[in-house]
């Protein structure tokens, strides 16, 4: 068990310490392990789409920093340097490498426009302004090159960045999640209960409560 802060929600609870236990097969260890060792530096895109996209991801889902960093946009880079596709996209998009090299260049281009900075440069509430406006449809310079900035934050910035997040063993420990239910298995499948090897949720004034139990899952 590690001694850093993971989750008010579920304290002392750490989803790796599931790693050498009937809860994970080789299979899952063999994929987390490869998640946990994605490089930090770019390999897909440039230096100043990697400086956007890492600044977008912040606003997506920003983390405290003194608990254990998803990384997000090394994630969506991963992705976009290995080719992974969802197997489906919507015919008004390009393919996810082009719609994202396309958007992150249109996010600079739109942010200059207006501050006469990058995105990476702006202040959190600038950012957080810009994006709003791509979410509502507001946006539309030649940048966009015709690629409707409204779906594009809908279909690519959330899905991409939220989905990935959220397959991170550092998200799982955040929100209490055990991993693939293979080879283990879940049984207690009602409302409000848990099987042994399932995070304790901490209760208002129960939360040592909480940390011992969830410091004997496995």
């Amino acid at each position: 068990m590690t001694d850093v802060p993971r989750s008010p929600t579920y304290p002392g609870y750490d989803v790796l310490d599931k790693r050498d236990t009937p809860s994970w097969d080789d299979i899952t260890r063999k994929v987390i392990d490869e998640r946990l060792a994605t490089p930090c530096e770019p390999r897909f895109l440039n230096a100043v789409e990697w400086r956007a996209l890492c600044a977008v991801c912040a606003c997506i889902v920003p983390q405290d920093p003194q608990r254990p960093q998803v990384p997000a946009a090394a994630l969506l880079d991963a992705r976009l340097f290995e080719n992974g596709r969802d197997g489906y996209r919507n015919a008004s998009l390009p393919p996810m490498r082009d719609a994202w090299r396309i958007g992150l260049a249109a996010i600079d281009a739109e942010s200059r426009a207006r501050h006469e900075l990058p995105f990476a440069s702006l202040d959190e509430a600038a950012r957080i302004a810009l994006l709003t406006d791509m979410q509502q449809g507001k946006l539309g310079g030649e940048a966009w090159q015709g690629m409707p900035p409204a779906l594009f934050f809908s279909k690519r910035v959330l899905h991409d960045i939220c989905s990935l997040y959220y397959a991170h063993p550092h998200a799982w420990s955040e929100i209490g999640f055990g991993g693939p239910a293979n080879p283990r298995g879940y049984v207690r499948l009602y409302f409000d209960r848990r099987d042994p090897w399932e995070a304790a949720e901490a209760k208002v004034g129960h939360e040592d409560k909480a940390r011992k139990e969830n410091g004997r899952v496995r």
